[in-house]
């Protein structure tokens, strides 16, 4: 059986950069990225921690240990935590993680731009049939 398959005149158009993006410490083994924003943005959505697990798919353990590293990390509390009860347990963001996550959205939008503008720039129009001197 023989193919006739026409290159695209343009093989890079169906592809698009994405990123992995953290913050990391020389000094320490914290780190901040796409895992933890995840977690803080839905704590401030369900004000749950246990439900936040259950939409993220991960361990309560995992999660509880993800907060600890963060706010290690950034050396300031992000959530108020209540234990359950009668009353049930809550999670709350704090006000200075509220603004972390709201500074932290604006930096991940911010570096995605600059890779597309990259991209578009060296890459998305780059002839894979040019010929190197």
């Amino acid at each position: 059986m023989t193919w006739d398959l026409k290159m695209d005149k343009n093989p890079n158009k169906n592809l698009k950069p994405r990123l992995k993006l953290w913050l990391a410490s020389d000094r320490s083994q914290c780190s901040f990225g796409d895992g933890k924003w995840r977690l803080l943005e839905t704590i401030e959505k369900t004000d749950s921690l246990k439900s936040t697990c259950e939409k993220l798919g991960i361990s309560y353990r995992k999660a509880w240990g993800n907060l600890k590293n963060a706010e290690e990390c950034l050396n300031f509390t992000l959530v108020d935590k209540s234990r359950g009860g009668k009353t049930h347990g809550h999670s709350n963001l704090t006000a200075r993680g509220r603004a972390w996550i709201e500074a932290y959205s604006k930096f991940h939008h911010e570096v995605e731009q600059a890779a597309q503008a990259a991209y578009r720039k060296y890459l998305e129009n780059f002839d894979s049939e040019r010929k190197t001197r």
